[in-house]
């Protein structure tokens, strides 16, 4: 999945919609196939899904997470605008991704279809992250002001 293609899903996510989209990305959808199949991502469950926080503030709702195989990182809430960085996997159980100019490390737990935890090492603090796959369809609710 390219970044056109993430930007497209995370446009469903947030209920947007335009009338030629869906041809477009099933477009984008079939060439993202064909490139994973070549290197063996489509392997890899933490790539191209929305991974939304199971245990997030109930004050701040819906903060998400999209590692793209191309090493685009989406990230995403109900309350701030998305950001895209750059990611990388250095290991089976270690990921880094660049934020503001400073790289995060971060320890992956544990890693299934449909969970994903990670301990982001940060400083001499870690601080643990659980996510889930995102249902589909998804809407933030409304904030309060």
């Amino acid at each position: 999945m390219d970044t056109k293609a993430a930007i497209l899903a995370l446009m469903s996510v947030w209920g947007v919609g335009v009338c030629n989209l869906p041809a477009n990305a099933q477009d984008a959808s079939d060439t993202a196939e064909d490139a994973t199949d070549d290197v063996g991502e489509s392997e890899n469950p933490l790539l191209n899904k929305v991974w939304v926080r199971a245990d997030a503030d109930e004050n701040l709702p819906g903060p998400m997470q999209i590692f793209l195989g191309d090493g685009t990182l989406v990230t995403d809430s109900c309350w701030e605008t998305y950001r895209l960085s750059k990611w990388q996997q250095i290991s089976d159980s270690a990921i880094s991704w660049d934020e503001d100019g400073m790289t995060i490390n971060a320890d992956i737990s544990e890693l299934t279809e449909n969970e994903l935890v990670l301990n982001l090492k940060l400083g001499s603090d870690v601080l643990e992250q659980r996510y889930v796959t995102a249902t589909v369809p998804y809407l933030c609710p409304d904030m309060i002001k």
